[in-house]
Formats: C-alpha cells, structure tokens, sequence
C-alpha cells in the first residue's frame, strides 16, 4: 500500500472533524447572537413603549443581556451534558448486550447493513467482522443504529462559552445606539440595525449550507422583527396605564 493510499483515510476523517467543528461554532454563534439580539430588542421596544425614560431601557436591556448570556450559556451546557449522559447510557446499555446476548447485536448489525443494500454472503462477513471486535461493533451500534454520537466534554465546554458571549454581544447590538442618539432616533437606528443584523446572519448561514441567502436572510429578519414586535404589543398593552 502507498503512502497516499494509507494517509488517506486519516486525512479525509480529519477534514470531516474540521467541517464539523466549523459548523458548530458557526450554529453557535448563530443560536447565541440571533436569539440575544431579538430578545433585548423586544425589551426595548417594549420598555420605549412603555415609558420615555432612557435610563430605564438601558437598565433593562443590559441586566436582560448578562442574563440572558449566562442563561444560554448554562442551558447550552447542561443540555449537551445531558446528551453526554445519554450516549453513555445507551452505550452501556448495548455493550451489555453484545456480551450477553451476541446473537441479538448480530441481528442488529445485520439489520443496519441489510438497510444500506447488502445481501448475502457479503453481509455476513462484514457482520462477522464487525461483531469480532467490541470496539467497532459498540461504534457501528451506536452510530448508525441509535443515531448517536460521543459528545467531548472540552468541545461541550467550549460551545457554552460561545454560546454565551454570542448571546452577550447579539443582546447589545439594539442598545449601544441609546447610548449616543436621542430616544426615538436611537430607537429606530436599533430597529434597522438589528434588522440589516439579522438579514445578514440568515444570509451568511444560507451561504455556507444551502438556500438561497437573500430568502433566507429576508425569512430571518422577519421571524425576528416579528418577535421582537411581541415585546413592543406587550409594554403598550402594560405600559398604558
């Protein structure tokens, strides 16, 4: 065997590691910042509804964005944690039945295979061959049947920070023109803002997936103007008084 052919495989698992990890910064950026910024958005159009007092907003807004920072991140850890114990559960689980009950992890496996398309004597060997070896079987089991895969605690770790800091700075992106414009000026430079914000995240995302980034960008503004708008219907409706 060359040493292409043996660097190969290496090398194309390690592109699919960096793809992977390139998507989830880019999901958690989108998750934290997106959901950040319509929610302070629609607590400043709801507080701007309800009262006049620029120090009010901002008090609102930037204990609603360190909360909401850490809220997320927190959320996005014990989540992942909970997945975590999940995997490692299932796992145990099937590990204990390919020790004791062989037969039932083979039927399994060739199940798993007979789905993808292969018959016959080429299907047994590929179940012999993966049922010799725990480790492999316990991966195949996991993966293809449970739909699961084994969550770094590291990586974990890592996607609550980002989720967390992205919520932070998505949330002050509708305050900071309060801290330089007149109230109802600052108030509409916020709206557009967020939505030229907003446009561009669902365009950026449509960009490195699939879609049509102007439709995706459009879809993201509206859904997130309209939730923000919730806020603002909320401190006319409390505020009227």
């Amino acid at each position: 065997m060359t040493e292409a052919a043996r660097t190969a495989p290496a090398t194309g698992a390690r592109h699919s590691d960096d793809h992977d990890h390139d998507h989830n910064w880019l999901r958690d950026l989108i998750l934290g910042g997106q959901d950040g910024l319509v929610n302070v958005l629609g607590i400043t159009l709801g507080v701007s509804a309800a009262s006049r007092d620029v120090k009010v907003l901002l008090a609102a807004g930037l204990a609603a964005t360190f909360a909401e920072g850490v809220s997320m991140g927190a959320v996005a850890y014990t989540s992942s944690m909970a997945q975590a114990d999940h995997y490692q559960g299932e796992r145990l689980r099937q590990q204990r039945i390919l020790r004791e009950d062989p037969a039932r992890a083979r039927e399994a496996l060739s199940r798993i295979y007979a789905a993808k398309g292969f018959r016959g004597e080429l299907l047994d060997r590929i179940v012999a061959t993966l049922a010799a070896n725990e480790d492999n079987a316990l991966a195949t089991l996991m993966s293809e049947g449970e739909g699961l895969e084994p969550s770094d605690e590291r990586s974990v770790l890592r996607s609550a920070v980002v989720v967390g800091v992205a919520t932070i700075v998505g949330s002050l992106i509708p305050l900071v023109p309060f801290f330089f414009l007149p109230r109802l000026s600052a108030l509409w430079t916020a709206i557009g803002v967020s939505a030229a914000a907003l446009f561009f995240v669902g365009a950026y995302e449509a960009q490195t997936s699939v879609g049509d980034w102007r439709r995706k960008g459009l879809q993201m503004t509206v859904i997130g103007l309209g939730a923000a708008f919730i806020g603002y219907l909320a401190g006319k409706l409390f505020g009227a008084g």
